[in-house]
């Protein structure tokens, strides 16, 4: 997931030798490569929309920019886009938006016609059917007295019926199909070889409104009611329903697999090259799906190199975390005391004593685990909830480690024995564990901006500032 929120909100840009309009000039030059006014006109207005909150000047966006180019062209140059998981990745993200671009109408238009004329067939010259039922359940398996039983039952039904009473209310109250039931017993429209042929046979014997007496299938028994039929609606009624529903199971991508393999074999080249060449021609055709196609590209050449030089190195470095925490330790001051540890619930004193004493003076990292593997193996006899809990959040929490009553506390019946096991943290974190998420995040930070610096040291970068000026203004 931080992958895919990483290159969503990455900058697009072009491939870095498009074809441009003759009066396109060149804004910037990084490490030889020239970037014209429209991809950084495009780049800048996509994302300093109305909608965005911290909206940048075109001078604060140059500056990010660069950086986003300077971390491709390092990636560019580690050769990270020959890795075969790297093309694998990047495909499959290109891919999904080129597939559907190689279905035509026609062919989708032939594929609900084809669709249509299945369930006429089907249909063999039949209407439809809107039949409900009453049913009651009756195994293969069933002995003689079960039998006789459900046979009263649905006699019983039967004659509540004669009577009067409402099918659609009997249905909810005594079928045993509970998914029609609560329809009042209504089934759905359907067509031949749809039901047990028994059933079928009989319904399509059977007038709309007509009730059945109790009949036996292979599952039970049945009273049937033909709440209606029709015949198959016309092909332009129905085509927008087929066409949403085809959709939905993915009628696109099957037509573009057909067309892909299709022009593979009559080329004798692979899906691959097939992919490759009509995402060149798409894009030459289509500049926002060329500017997709290169944020897939460069987004992900983007995630790799920082993930490898930057955040996965800081995430591991533990000591340097540890460095990090002490040298900052003010900025992590907190505005309420917390308590760190966790909050203990059993299901007795005794057992509650007991994790006590199995936690103390372990890690607070194998806190969870002994917990499981000891009280909570066979059957849960702790509830168990680790972390930083803030003065005024949790009202046990706050009772049993600052001492403030906050009113009767509502205690389980099943885990009434409380208590807790850690430490107070009056001024703010003790360990660099304690605030561990946000230090690691702070601490990439202060990496990846060393990391630029010495990109722009490493890459010759050339303003063309005039040119600069032009952008949403010529």
């Amino acid at each position: 997931m931080k992958k895919i929120a990483c290159l969503l909100s990455l900058i697009l840009y072009f491939l870095s030798t498009p074809v441009f309009a003759q009066d396109d000039v060149i804004v910037m030059r990084i490490n030889g490569k020239d970037v014209y006014r429209s991809e950084f006109e495009y780049n800048y207005n996509k994302n300093n929309t109305d909608g965005v909150i911290d909206k940048k000047t075109i001078a604060e966006y140059t500056d990010l920019f660069i950086n986003y180019k300077l971390k491709v062209e390092e990636a560019l140059d580690a050769k990270l886009d020959t890795m075969t998981s790297y093309q694998q990745e990047f495909r499959s993200y290109r891919d999904q938006q080129i597939r559907p671009l190689l279905v035509t109408p026609e062919a989708e238009e032939t594929e609900v016609q084809k669709y249509y004329n299945q369930m006429l067939e089907q249909l063999e010259g039949k209407e439809l059917l809107q039949p409900a039922h009453i049913f009651v359940h009756l195994t293969q398996q069933s002995t003689p007295e079960q039998q006789t039983a459900a046979k009263a039952r649905i006699d019983s039904i039967y004659t509540v019926l004669q009577g009067g009473t409402d099918f659609s209310e009997l249905a909810m109250k005594s079928s045993d199909d509970q998914g029609t039931a609560q329809r009042g017993g209504v089934i759905g429209w359907i067509g031949p070889k749809q039901l047990l042929k028994e059933i079928e046979d009989k319904l399509y014997a059977m007038q709309v409104g007509e009730i059945s007496e109790p009949m036996l299938s292979t599952v039970g028994w049945h009273i049937l009611k033909l709440m209606d039929k029709k015949p198959l609606e016309p092909y332009d009624t129905l085509a927008p329903r087929i066409r949403q529903f085809l959709e939905q199971r993915g009628m696109k991508d099957k037509i573009a697999t057909e067309v892909v393999e299709g022009m593979a074999t009559n080329s004798g080249k692979t899906v691959d090259e097939i992919m490759d060449m009509e995402a060149e021609r798409l894009a030459a055709a289509d500049q926002e799906l060329k500017y997709l196609i290169q944020e897939y590209h460069d987004g992900l050449l983007l995630y790799e190199i920082c993930q490898r030089t930057v955040w996965d190195p800081a995430a591991k470095d533990t000591a340097s975390l540890e460095r990090f925490f002490k040298v900052n330790k003010k900025a992590y001051a907190y505005a309420k005391p917390h308590y760190s540890g966790a909050l203990l619930q059993a299901t007795s004193p005794a057992v509650l004593k007991q994790v006590k004493k199995a936690l103390k003076g372990k890690d607070e990292s194998l806190w969870a685990g002994i917990v499981k593997s000891t009280f909570n193996k066979d059957s849960v006899q702790v509830r168990f909830e680790r972390r930083n809990f803030e003065q005024g959040e949790n009202a046990m929490v706050d009772s049993l480690a600052f001492g403030i009553k906050a009113g009767k506390t509502r205690l389980s019946q099943k885990f009434p024995a409380v208590g807790i096991i850690g430490r107070k943290l009056k001024k703010g974190p003790q360990y660099w564990t304690d605030v561990n998420s946000q230090v690691v995040t702070d601490y990439q930070a202060m990496k990846e901006q060393e990391f630029v610096n010495a990109l722009r040291r490493r890459y010759k970068i050339i303003l063309y500032k005039e040119n600069l000026d032009t952008v949403n203004n010529h």
